[in-house]
């Protein structure tokens, strides 16, 4: 159903698909879903965002932001040389960067969400901030992770929070997509997972997201 729901959505809108994302890949985030395991979604190459975007929130069923860990890939990972490995995921990576995924959850109740519906929504996908791209980075799972909103730190994690390595969520998708005979291309772009739980701004805010050794962006949430 995903599937077919964004092909329909690439037509309408005239783009491709860009990369995917991953969600619920930190322990916070399933415990908020109720679901205990990783999800899926496509994201389409209009909805890649930059630095310093300003999202309106009467454009979205209900806003929700996630901030995360994005990669890109820089070697292709097809479904005819699975089962990938940790080792070989990770190589294939080219570059890594802060990112929030921007989610519309189309005021969804969680209590009793159905996983099943989650997905077929494209996994409420609706874009990715990117920030600038790094070629070159510490090591991820000590990397600690602010949020602020209008100047105050309001959560943080680390890179670790996502199973245990980032590329350990990339290392779940490049098997979730083989298994339907799918890859990942060059030049994929995707976001790992929330180090937090989502955010659903209720009114105008600014965002600032920073990640020692990666990077930092941000954005307003506008009216």
């Amino acid at each position: 159903v995903q599937r077919a729901y964004v092909e329909g959505l690439c037509a309408q809108l005239g783009t491709g698909i860009a990369g995917y994302k991953i969600g619920l890949t930190s322990p916070r985030m399933q415990a908020m879903c109720g679901i205990d395991s990783p999800i899926a979604g496509r994201v389409l190459a209009t909805r890649l965002l930059s630095d310093g975007v300003s999202l309106r929130r009467a454009d979205y069923g209900r806003l929700g932001i996630e901030f995360e860990i994005g990669v890109r890939m820089g070697d292709s990972l097809p479904a005819s040389a699975a089962p990938h490995s940790f080792e070989r995921v990770a190589a294939a990576v080219a570059a890594v960067t802060v990112a929030v995924e921007v989610v519309d959850d189309r005021a969804a109740q969680y209590q009793g969400l159905d996983m099943a519906s989650l997905v077929a929504d494209n996994s409420w996908n609706a874009g990715v901030i990117l920030g600038a791209w790094q070629t070159h980075w510490p090591e991820l799972p000590d990397l600690a992770g602010l949020v602020s909103r209008d100047g105050e730190v309001v959560d943080q994690g680390h890179g670790r929070d996502v199973l245990g390595h980032p590329f350990k969520a990339l290392t779940w998708l490049a098997k979730h997509l083989a298994a339907s005979g799918e890859g990942l291309r060059a030049g994929d772009v995707i976001a790992t997972g929330s180090i937090v739980p989502t955010r659903f701004p209720t009114g105008p805010e600014r965002y600032e997201y920073s990640i020692v050794g990666l990077g930092a962006l941000s954005f307003k949430v506008i009216d």
